[in-house]
């Protein structure tokens, strides 16, 4: 009976600390572009311009800036992506950077998540981009920024697709509007 006792509390007893799965972010889309001229987008300033934000400091290097700045007149630290790093990278397959919170989510912002990206070579010359956000907390700003983003990373990659599709983003209309923002 000991011995009963013994294994059914080997068995059972971890069931009771499992932990929930963890929450991502994940997002999938194909670009029609090769995979060099994709990866080039994500990992370099001039590209980060092209699709994601109207300015960045990108330094393709681990733990080199990852910075994209969704307002570049808001004071440092508000700009948007600010002061996120570069984790790792392998060329044309992969880049994985921090993230924070959107300055309207103070608590969360100062915490960080992390995003990786894979990219895949399709027969047709065109490029699969594979988006993985993990590291989220649990309740309150934690719970806002995870819906926020839910809803931003799509928007993010179907600007990738639209810069290789049409070109470029026009930012003017966008840098006006953040000037208006932020008194300027």
């Amino acid at each position: 009976m000991k011995r009963l006792l013994l294994l059914l509390a080997c068995f059972c007893l971890p069931m009771n600390f499992a932990f929930a799965a963890e929450r991502a972010i994940d997002q999938e889309v194909v670009v029609a572009a090769k995979v060099d001229a994709v990866y080039r987008a994500w990992t370099t300033t001039e590209g980060i311009k092209t699709f994601f934000a109207p300015d960045a400091k990108v330094e393709l290097a681990v733990d080199g800036p990852f910075e994209v700045y969704i307002n570049p007149y808001a004071p440092p630290g508000m700009k948007g992506a600010d002061n996120m790093r570069v984790i790792g990278f392998q060329q044309d397959r992969l880049l994985s950077f921090t993230w924070n919170a959107p300055p309207s989510l103070p608590e969360a912002r100062k915490q960080r998540t992390v995003v990786i990206l894979r990219f895949q070579a399709e027969a047709d010359g065109k490029t699969r981009v594979h988006l993985h956000h993990v590291g989220w907390g649990d309740g309150g700003e934690w719970d806002k920024a995870y819906d926020y983003f839910s809803a931003a990373w799509p928007r993010v990659l179907a600007n990738l697709q639209k810069r290789f599709a049409e070109g470029p983003i026009d930012w003017a209309p966008w840098l006006e509007q953040m000037k208006k923002m932020s008194g300027g």
